[in-house]
């Protein structure tokens, strides 16, 4: 009989001699991508959600979001991603530049205007980075 474990953790890096467990679907920021109607609506193949989340964020951004846009599998996980986590999200694209896994590690995370808006409006995002 074959096993095949498949786990959402992994070590983010070694710290202190110890290593920091972070479930990968936390994303970058610190925000949990299982709470995210995109990600939900493409974990479930939920047509009505991602209509649903497409007019919502096309007037919030006024900007013509179409329900095929709403798929993606998480800010740090391998495949889809919606166009804003992909290739817009300043909070991101930061990250990667930088080769940090997370803004959790970045040594000027307690003064960047990047996340902070994040952080602020949402405390437990920044309350995940911290393993």
């Amino acid at each position: 009989m074959k096993v095949t474990l498949v786990s959402k953790m992994l070590p983010l890096r070694i710290q202190n001699n110890c290593f920091a467990i972070m479930n990968l679907t936390v994303a970058i920021c610190g925000l949990d991508c299982e709470k995210c109607d995109a990600f939900i609506a493409t974990k479930n193949d939920d047509q009505a959600l991602r209509e649903k989340t497409a007019k919502l964020w096309s007037e919030l951004n006024n900007a013509p979001i179409l329900p095929e846009h709403i798929n993606c599998d998480g800010c740090r996980m391998n495949g889809r991603k919606t166009v804003f986590c992909d290739r817009l999200c300043p909070i991101r694209q930061c990250a990667l530049n930088k080769g940090y896994e997370t803004c959790g590690v970045c040594p000027e995370k307690d003064t960047c205007s990047i996340v902070s808006a994040i952080w602020q409006r949402n405390p437990k995002a920044k309350e995940n980075l911290k393993g």
